[in-house]
């Protein structure tokens, strides 16, 4: 295979599949039925032809017949008159007549033959173009049906593609937050260690810490005060206990 002639053959075969992309079943349908319409009309009007030529040589054989009839009555009265070559006369004038009516009747029984052959095929051509319809119509709701189909599955496809999406997104999106939340606890644990310093804090690590020792002192303080307030309370004698235990008995 040549070049040229494989090229033609890939570009022609791509145009098929584009126009096959393009092509709408539905229209193609209509298109075909109309086209059949165009055609049944056709045969109609062909057979209406005929049927016209058909009468016009039933009009003429009945003109033929009146004047062979009226030769007939010629001839007759030429012999009550004793005029026989008037009658020889207007007789073989009726014979010839005679000849074109029997001409007349055999291109009239041809004619008559066509027409009923082209009622015959309008009729089943009419019957043919009727199915057609029906399955057209069918055809077009199945494709309409299918077609809908298509787009709910594509609109489903993109909805479930659209929620893996969101999902995703909310997953990173909780991720970062648990992140974020985890950086600032432990940097408030930093800070509360004084690990770090704490730029919004007016108080410096020194400060801090001399704080703490100010804090342990208060807290030492309330302790011994608590101890000296303990032991300078008196002890209760041993006889009132016993009295007290004795009046609770």
């Amino acid at each position: 295979m040549g070049v040229w002639k494989r090229f033609t053959t890939i570009v022609q075969a791509k145009s098929n599949a584009a126009l096959d992309r393009a092509e709408d079943p539905r229209q193609t349908l209509d298109l075909s039925y109309e086209q059949q319409l165009e055609n049944v009309t056709k045969v109609r009007r062909a057979l209406a032809d005929v049927a016209t030529a058909r009468k016009r040589l039933e009009i003429q054989a009945v003109q033929l017949k009146a004047q062979g009839d009226k030769l007939s009555d010629q001839a007759k009265a030429a012999l009550q008159q004793n005029n026989e070559s008037l009658a020889r006369e207007a007789l073989s004038r009726r014979e010839a007549i005679v000849a074109q009516l029997k001409d007349l009747d055999t291109q009239h029984a041809s004619v008559q033959e066509q027409e009923q052959k082209l009622t015959a095929t309008v009729e089943k051509l009419s019957a043919q173009v009727e199915a057609f319809r029906t399955r057209k119509e069918t055809i077009k709701a199945t494709y309409t049906a299918a077609e809908a189909q298509t787009h709910i599955n594509e609109a489903v496809s993109g909805i479930s593609g659209s929620m893996n999406d969101a999902g995703a997104a909310m997953q990173r999106a909780q991720d970062k937050v648990a992140s974020m939340q985890a950086r600032s606890g432990a940097l408030d644990e930093l800070l509360s260690s004084g690990a770090l310093t704490d730029l919004t804090s007016s108080t410096d690590d020194i400060q801090r810490q001399l704080d703490q020792v100010s804090n342990q002192s208060n807290v030492d303080a309330q302790l011994a005060a608590l101890k000296a307030e303990i032991s300078s309370s008196p002890a209760p004698e041993l006889g009132e206990s016993a009295a007290a235990s004795g009046d609770h008995s």
